[in-house]
């Protein structure tokens, strides 16, 4: 299996509770088809650079994940059939951080 980081943006009118349930959601999903979940990190409401389908801010939330190309086709899809999610990434690392991302370090030292 490969390593991957994915990033998605929710929605500025859905809460943080609302975006930690679709985070589950695609956890489960991947769980499903042989994936699993290293780190989750929820990094607020952010302001977007720009609008997106009428949203000045959405809710960034990063996985960390070790799955099968197929399991990692199929939460693309989700993503994508989802109203909620507005933005993602995906890329593919050689190794997992271990350690809080930059985003969660400037956020602690702010």
């Amino acid at each position: 299996m490969a390593l991957y980081e994915t990033t998605f943006v929710v929605r500025q009118e859905a809460s943080q509770q609302d975006a930690d349930k679709l985070a589950e959601g695609f956890t489960k999903t991947l769980s499903e088809l042989g994936g699993k979940v290293i780190k989750k990190e929820y990094w607020g409401l952010r302001s977007l650079a720009y609008l997106i389908q009428k949203n000045r801010k959405g809710h960034y939330i990063h996985l960390c994940i070790d799955a099968p190309a197929e399991a990692l086709n199929e939460l693309e899809r989700k993503y994508r059939l989802s109203e909620e999610v507005i933005r993602f990434l995906t890329v593919r690392v050689e190794e997992a951080s271990k350690g809080p991302s930059v985003v969660m370090k400037q956020q602690s030292a702010a």
